[in-house]
């Protein structure tokens, strides 16, 4: 069981405050965080969280511990699903990360003291507990800044690293932006790049994978967890359709790539069993720290790639630079915790999503689920709403922290370029929000949510001549527009 999943009713459980040998620093190592002003005794009054402190400890004026209100919407705040975009830290992860901010702070290549040391094991350590997550070997796993970095260095490394025999390469139209970027960047460069179409619930289909295979591929590159609709695209069947083609062609393999920022930690990966050569992973996803991630990389047989950032040689010369080994133990902890609890959490957010989707269509009409419902990770949930207006839908919603797609396209006013490959119309497109529901969720949180879009939509559409005319039983499609 989750040990944190009591804290999801409130915040109720009694922190200590301690001093650190640094003067004046301060830590809490407790899971919740409250408020605390001088004097040392203080509460929330939002949930009453007191907050105990040794009696040689006094407390700065006015310093003050916060965290937000796990148990339900905190008071000014909305309440968070937007988990595709990024995750709260688990409080475990904070704990693993602060002896390195505060005491072992010595730099992990520092090789000749004890500060170098401990900084390396906490490095090493976390590197295990990343590749254990996923099935590797500790040697595979490159500390990155996230995924981003990780998906530029692969799928330009390895593109650069075969480019005078192999220029072509293959994704689909669906993968995340810093993905799609890297590609036509090395369009610009004389590559050549299929784009691959996706069928109407976002599945790529492996024939027309078999028929885009070239013996200049070099690179695959497919995204496990879509982040917009969340379809888990068929990762096993995709390797062995390029194992088998390499086979029958009498051509090196090319290099099987995937995007799994939405996927490690949240559905079971096996890099060995799945035939993946190289994937990428991002911390702040797993409820980890921003500003780290981790690019798989096959040593047997060995990826080749060329390293985007040269300099000291660290992590087998493909990323150099002095590893942050403060979040990279946020990130292995995050990963340790996502392995020993990702069946309890899919089980929670599978019934959250379960009781969102079926809370909606049950009040409201003319929803349609956007992605694979049988081939889908629960915690993305993408919905259009007919003849309402999806910025309308999301100024109103200002108490709910939601999304009409990727965060990293979030200032684009173009419908999804991910519901679009689906053939969505545009304005079912503009009219999508994604849910993302995630460990600290409760069912709370998802029945006001409910309540609220209800509401929303209703009143929205009261103001649609749209769906007027719908009630009036006019087929809206059937009418021809005159042209301004």
């Amino acid at each position: 069981m989750n040990p944190l999943r009591p804290l999801r009713a409130a915040l109720a459980t009694p922190l200590r405050v301690q001093r650190t040998r640094a003067a004046r620093a301060l830590v809490v190592p407790r899971r919740s965080l409250a408020t605390a002003t001088a004097p040392a005794s203080a509460s929330v009054s939002d949930k009453h969280v007191d907050v105990e402190v040794d009696e040689d400890v006094e407390l700065p004026v006015g310093f003050k511990v916060s965290a937000p209100n796990r148990g339900g919407q905190t008071a000014g705040r909305p309440i968070y699903l937007d988990m595709q975009a990024t995750t709260p830290m688990d409080p475990r992860v904070l704990d693993a990360m602060m002896p390195l901010f505060t005491e072992q702070y010595g730099n992990p290549h520092s090789r000749t003291h004890a500060y170098g040391w401990e900084a390396e094991d906490a490095v090493e350590k976390a590197r295990e507990q990343v590749a254990s997550l996923i099935g590797a070997g500790a040697k595979d796993i490159v500390f990155t800044s996230g995924a981003t970095e990780s998906n530029n260095l692969i799928i330009k490394g390895v593109a650069n690293f075969h480019k005078s025999k192999k220029r072509h390469i293959i994704t689909t139209q669906t993968e995340h932006k810093c993905v799609l970027d890297s590609c036509r960047f090395l369009s610009t460069q004389g590559f050549e790049v299929t784009y691959l179409p996706v069928g109407p619930t976002g599945l790529v289909s492996l024939d027309e994978l078999k028929a885009a295979l070239r013996p200049d591929t070099s690179l695959v590159s497919i995204m496990a967890v879509n982040n917009e609709i969340g379809v888990i695209q068929p990762l096993g069947e995709i390797s062995a359709v390029i194992k088998q083609y390499a086979k029958d062609q009498g051509v090196s393999k090319p290099i099987f790539h995937t995007d799994a920022a939405q996927a490690v930690g949240k559905i079971h990966i096996d890099v060995d069993a799945m035939g993946i050569d190289a994937m990428s992973i991002s911390g702040h996803k797993i409820y980890g720290p921003k500003g780290v991630g981790a690019a798989y990389v096959r040593r047997r047989p060995r990826v080749r790639l060329e390293p985007l950032i040269h300099g000291g040689g660290q992590e087998r010369g493909l990323r150099s630079g002095t590893v942050a080994a403060p979040i990279v133990a946020g990130l292995g902890e995050a990963a340790r915790i996502a392995q020993e609890e990702m069946d309890a959490d899919h089980a929670h957010i599978k019934a959250l999503s379960d009781r969102l989707i079926n809370g909606v269509n049950a009040q409201v009409s003319h929803v349609v689920r956007n992605g694979d419902a049988d081939h889908g990770y629960p915690g993305c949930v993408n919905l259009s709403f007919a003849y309402v207006e999806g910025e309308s839908l999301l100024m109103a919603l200002k108490d709910v922290a939601l999304s009409s797609g990727s965060a990293c396209t979030s200032a684009s006013l173009e419908p999804s370029y991910v519901l679009r490959a689906l053939g969505a119309t545009d304005d079912m497109a503009h009219s999508s929000l994604r849910f993302g529901i995630g460990r600290f969720t409760t069912e709370a949180e998802i029945d006001l949510v409910v309540k609220r879009i209800v509401q929303v939509v209703t009143r929205l559409r009261e103001m649609s001549p749209l769906w007027e005319m719908v009630q009036d039983g006019i087929d809206i499609s059937k009418i021809e527009w005159a042209a301004h």
